[in-house]
């Protein structure tokens, strides 16, 4: 690993009251050592760089002239938050970042009076600032006290619906708060829409460069040299129907843009604010995403998310890979699956490349849709092309698709829309921990009337249910398949459609039938061999689908085992329970049966590998043979046989 750069700035500051002893050209040197630390830390650990890189400049500005904790900083969304970590006595454990019982990747409440609000999540941070100023107003009490609350959202947060809603609710109750709209032009993907184009028309040619001379704005609020250029600046732009207008009408005092990386600007306009502001007020910054770090500014993502890597040349180390990613099985057998059909499209919502889409979008550019961080219009705008003759595979994350749950119960399953749910992420997905495991999608899909829920046990069943999902026009359907690589088995030349509510049987044995939903299943087949050795040889099946249930085979382990063990990566209230619900209709409990539902522990886990993460959880081969054995009423310590 290359050397730990030197900081003799940054190493006096353990805490951010420390930077209110520093002059302005230190602190603009802090920021430069502030970037260098935060490179150099996320070689070693991987993570989300680019973000964090373009708000360094900002990061050292907020802590200097706000009062944290007291004041409330919300990074929106958490990736940002890295430099903030540093700054706020989190630096001798920033190299633990997204590791088990280390520092989390994104801001989080337990961790540090710092952090006031967890975000994970995009477009939630004017709602929680909202939140506190008007805690604040009321006497409310909490860790730290309250003072202003300030939200930094991307502009690629803002294209979300919640945003404006608390940019209205803010500009209705006219509480002082701060918005700092970091616009780096780049959101995951490619910001898309027409909230994107409109911040760019603010800063396209001749208006942007009046601005940035005349740093900008709300006029009443800028001290006497700047109002003259700022006001005609405003009376320009008020002719072009841009600038702050859509801001100013919900209320919000706006100020902008200007150059985020700019100490001499952040610094003078920051300080102004903060001592005359009254009601709300947005402050529009530019930055870079990967700001000073070559590697990162020159990549695609501008390095969003990154394994460990060489800090001279930004070459990530990445362990050799057996077997294809199942997000990239998904995205070329969606591609082949299109090319026979031409009524096929695919949506995302701000993951083209993370839901493995980009294959689709340079193949059939026409048909593939990024509705930006949207998952609600995702979720309807898919309903309607179901309902418009269209074949939509709705692409989300497990996580992101809870976003969308309203309009999946109303918009797609109450119309019985042929919506096709491809969910990826499903179950633990490692160093993001708790805030993206799709611990909850089996539960939350399988009790709605009408839709079909599948999950993949392999790479090459994928390609099956993909197929599976396209021919189905009868209602909606949904499929799930985790992060990683699949276990490498060989893929078949084309997806052969499942029959739908059939499983599969893969051993016979005797005594306990294990019956697997999911990637599980690898586990399960290890347990087996383990428990061959001592005797006991279990029957294994793969459910494949959690609704409809293959009552047939299921009722079949049941009568000729003495005991049934459910195993799914979900969390309590899925596949388990609707084995157990039709078990119990079926009074099979009345005959003795010895049923057992191994599922995701009644906790959020927090991050570490997935292996480790699935250890807490109790579901990795050990754990499985170890459920049987009790099940069975063998003891483990005397290891008799069968």
């Amino acid at each position: 690993m290359s050397a730990r750069p030197e900081t003799p700035m940054l190493d006096r500051v353990t805490v951010p009251a420390d930077l209110k002893q520093l002059s302005d050209a230190e602190l603009t040197q802090l920021a430069h050592e502030l970037r260098s630390e935060t490179v150099s830390a996320v070689s070693e650990t991987g993570g989300h760089l680019g973000a964090g890189l373009g708000v360094v400049e900002l990061t050292v500005a907020l802590h200097a002239i706000f009062d944290t904790p007291r004041d409330k900083i919300i990074w929106d969304v958490g990736h940002q938050c890295y430099p903030h970590k540093i700054l706020t006595g989190r630096r001798d454990r920033i190299r633990t970042l997204r590791t088990k019982g280390g520092l989390s990747g994104f801001t989080k409440r337990s961790e540090s009076v710092y952090d006031p609000f967890g975000a994970a999540h995009s477009s939630t941070s004017i709602s929680a600032a909202l939140g506190f100023a008007v805690a604040r107003d009321l006497g409310g009490q909490c860790e730290g006290g309250l003072g202003d609350a300030i939200a930094v959202i991307g502009d690629g947060s803002i294209s979300a619906g919640m945003a404006y809603e608390a940019m209205n609710n803010a500009g209705h109750l006219n509480k002082r708060l701060f918005v700092v709209l970091n616009d780096n032009e780049m959101s995951i993907a490619p910001p898309v829409g027409a909230m994107s184009a409109y911040l760019s028309r603010l800063y396209a040619g001749d208006p942007f460069q009046e601005l940035k001379s005349a740093a900008k704005g709300a006029v009443s609020l800028l001290p006497e040299p700047f109002r003259e250029g700022a006001k005609r600046a405003k009376e320009m732009l008020k002719g072009m129907a841009v600038g702050g207008t859509l801001f100013e009408e919900l209320g919000f005092s706006y100020i902008g843009p200007i150059d985020g990386h700019d100490m001499e600007q952040l610094l003078p306009v920051l300080r102004t604010l903060h001592q005359r502001a009254t009601g709300p007020v947005l402050l529009h910054i530019l930055t870079k995403k990967g700001k000073g770090y070559a590697p990162a500014e020159n990549a695609r993502d501008k390095g969003h998310a990154t394994a460990k890597f060489d800090v001279l040349t930004g070459k990530q180390v990445k362990a050799p890979s057996n077997a294809p990613s199942y997000t990239s099985v998904f995205g070329k057998t969606l591609v082949e699956e299109a090319a026979r059909d031409d009524k096929i499209c695919a949506v995302t919502a701000a993951m083209p490349d993370g839901t493995g889409l980009n294959l689709f979008a340079e193949r059939y550019p026409s048909r593939c849709f990024d509705v930006a961080i949207a998952e609600q219009h995702g979720v309807t705008f898919c309903a309607a092309l179901a309902a418009g003759g269209m074949k939509p595979f709705c692409t989300m994350y497990s996580t992101f698709l809870q976003r969308g749950y309203d309009q999946v119960v109303h918009d797609v399953a109450i119309q019985r829309m042929p919506v096709r749910f491809a969910i990826d992420r499903a179950g633990l997905v490692g160093a993001d921990g708790a805030t993206h495991a799709g611990s909850f999608d089996i539960a939350y899909l399988a009790n709605l009337p009408g839709m079909v829920v599948m999950a993949a046990a392999d790479e090459a069943e994928l390609v099956h249910m993909v197929a599976t999902a396209a021919a189905h026009d009868d209602g909606p359907i949904a499929f799930r398949y985790p992060r990683g690589e699949g276990v490498g088995v060989d893929l078949p030349e084309r997806g052969t459609p499942l029959e739908i509510g059939k499983g599969r049987m893969i051993q016979e044995g005797k005594r306990v039938a294990l019956l697997s939903f999911g990637t599980r299943l690898e586990e399960v087949r290890k347990a087996a061999e383990t428990l061959a050795a001592k005797g006991i040889t279990p029957t294994i099946a793969d459910a494949r689908f959690a609704k409809p249930l293959d009552e047939a085979m299921i009722l079949d382990l049941a009568a000729n085992h003495e005991a049934l063990i459910t195993i799914e990566e979900g969390a309590i209230g899925g596949f388990g329970s609707h084995v157990a619900q039709m078990l119990a209709e079926n009074a099979v409990f009345d005959n003795g049966l010895k049923f057992r539902s191994m599922v995701l522990p009644d906790i959020f886990i927090d991050q570490a590998s997935p292996s480790d993460m699935y250890d807490v959880a109790a579901m990795n081969a050990e754990q499985i043979e170890a459920k049987v054995l009790d099940t069975l009423g063998v003891s483990r310590i005397g290891s008799k046989s069968a």
